[in-house]
């Protein structure tokens, strides 16, 4: 698996995932030295080559210099994500994504909800983008960061959410006003697809649906922005 560009290089090196090697464009400056020093400093061997042979290891076609080789993207037990809570006293919160298909969309998604602070990243086996190096390229390094569980069954995950406790909230039009929910405790947030939405029998098994209110001519949001909206509008409400 490779992970191109510096910012997904760099946020790559502050973890703990294996790194086979780096390929360097030659002539190394700037930030490319930076992350020299750092793989340095980590044993990790880095091989210096042309850009020609960065070209054609690239599959972005913009790696900016550097790639990254690692092993596989290593998912995460859903067990495990609500059992280590990274907020204790505030409360679990998890995102759930319900026919996420464009790597765009579960790269952006990765990256609001890293930087919103939430605990892990849940999408299904069937029917969904998987982490691969176009997503972690996307999420500027987030997924990096992030944990994330594939699960067999996204209605199954809800319901394992709810015995432990967790509120879960079905981001969708004809919903609550989102604006009034407190957002107390540990919660769960569900993103569908641009096109299909949370499907039926996910919106369900949740607590409750929640719309965003839109005041314009277009009747929805790009699934990453109503992520974006919706989760800083929770942290909002949680810091009070």
């Amino acid at each position: 698996m490779k992970t191109e560009g510096r910012n997904a290089v760099a946020e790559l090196l502050k973890t703990d995932r294996n790194i086979d090697k780096i390929l360097m464009e030659k002539g190394a400056q700037g930030s490319l030295s930076v992350l020299f020093a750092e793989a340095r400093k980590r044993g990790i061997r880095v091989q210096f080559a042309e850009r020609a042979v960065l070209d054609k290891e690239s599959e972005s076609r913009r790696h900016q210099g550097v790639i990254a080789f690692t092993t596989e993207y290593e998912y995460y037990d859903l067990d495990d994500i609500i059992r280590e809570k990274k907020d204790p006293d505030r409360g679990g919160f998890i995102v759930l994504c319900d026919g996420i298909e464009d790597v765009h969309n579960l790269g952006s998604i990765l990256r609001v909800a890293e930087c919103a602070g939430a605990d892990g990243v849940v999408i299904p086996k069937a029917g969904s983008a998987s982490v691969t190096e176009s997503v972690i390229r996307i999420s500027a390094g987030a997924a990096e960061h992030m944990k994330v569980a594939r699960v067999p069954n996204l209605v199954s995950a809800v319901e394992t959410l709810k015995k432990s406790g967790y509120w879960v909230y079905a981001l969708e039009a004809g919903g609550e006003d989102i604006y009034k929910e407190d957002f107390s405790g540990n919660i769960a947030l569900v993103v569908g697809g641009e096109d299909s939405g949370v499907r039926r029998l996910t919106k369900e098994r949740c607590d409750k649906i929640l719309s965003i209110p839109l005041y314009g001519k277009v009747n929805s949001l790009n699934a990453s922005v109503a992520l974006g909206v919706a989760a800083y509008e929770a942290v909002r409400r949680r810091r009070e």
